[in-house]
């Protein structure tokens, strides 16, 4: 959620009293009020370098050192795409018409600062998918925030201890990132999704393994290794065929999947999220329990006591 922000804050750099920042955050916050093009973009720079569907990695730790000082030029890129921002004149955007400089670091606030950047604004931005966490703020670049010691062979220097405390106006600070259950999976788990030489067998033991919870596409990716990898979902030969007999349903991003997730009481998956569930028949042992009728006859999440059935088709997307 965005940072609560008083209208003036006191502190030694004045951000507050900056009209530039305050129209170039009103503008930022008027195009994403919920942050939600913030996280999608990172989540989406995250995808990018792991690159899962083609070598299965899912951890910072597995990038290459080039690939992690990479990040912060997708980051920018996927911003200026994701919000439609133009070209700066000297920076890399230009915001409600101000020069906006872009700035990634791993560590927060640890943003590297050009000397050309003196005096512009800067977009700093800080995401850690281990964390599943996102921060997003304005400052304005002055000598008064940077460090005073010699920087890197490049003239960059960083913001002062002071300034990463005073000088930064939050746009939204710490807010979820949209998750990578790879990295919430128990390595038990983990062993036994990626067990299989075969994507299609891998996908079936991704959704039997992370029931009740959102996967993503790119997880998705990541665990197939195929072109075609949300093939492998459907009914058609794919794993909503496959697990039916176990009971398992998998709900995706469809209108009348997501009202049956809705009934149930389940996560709602989104854009390119899937969610897989095992059902039970109502019984009157279940009369505290949320139902949906699907194939006309009531359907309840399966407790461990409940015996598998073969589960119900979902209704045409």
């Amino acid at each position: 959620m965005p940072s609560a922000d008083p209208l003036f804050t006191l502190s030694p750099f004045g951000p507050a009293a900056d009209t530039e920042l305050t129209r170039v955050r009103g503008a930022i916050l008027s195009a994403d009020p919920h942050g939600g093009i913030f996280a999608a973009a990172l989540r989406r720079t995250f995808d990018m370098l792991f690159d899962g569907q083609h070598t299965g990695r899912f951890r910072w730790e597995d990038l290459h050192k080039t690939e992690k000082t990479h990040a912060g030029t997708l980051v920018e890129i996927n911003l200026q795409r994701a919000f439609g921002f133009a070209d700066g004149d000297k920076m890399d955007y230009s915001i409600d018409g101000v020069d906006v400089d872009c700035k990634y670091s791993q560590d927060l606030g640890r943003w590297m600062i050009p000397p050309e950047a003196m005096g512009h604004l800067c977009l700093g931005l800080w995401a850690s998918d281990d964390a599943g966490r996102w921060s997003a703020g304005l400052f304005r670049v002055t000598e008064e925030v940077l460090t005073k010691k010699e920087g890197n062979r490049d003239g960059k220097r960083s913001l002062t201890a002071a300034a990463r405390k005073n000088a930064v106006r939050w746009l939204f600070e710490d807010a979820p990132l949209p998750e990578n259950i790879l990295l919430r999976l128990s390595t038990e788990d983990i062993a036994a999704i990626f067990a299989s030489r075969y994507g299609t067998q891998r996908v079936h033991e991704l959704f039997r393994r992370t029931q009740g919870r959102i996967v993503s596409r790119g997880v998705v990716a990541t665990v197939a290794q195929q072109d075609d990898f949300m093939k492998r979902i459907r009914y058609n030969g794919g794993s909503r065929e496959a697990l039916r007999p176990e009971g398992i349903v998998i709900l995706g991003q469809y209108g009348n999947h997501q009202v049956v997730a809705q009934a149930l009481g389940l996560p709602v998956p989104g854009a390119g999220e899937s969610l897989s569930v095992r059902l039970a028949p109502w019984t009157l042992k279940h009369a505290d329990a949320r139902w949906v009728e699907l194939e006309g006859i009531k359907w309840v999440v399966a407790r461990e006591s409940d015996p598998v059935v073969e589960a119900p088709l979902l209704p045409e997307r």
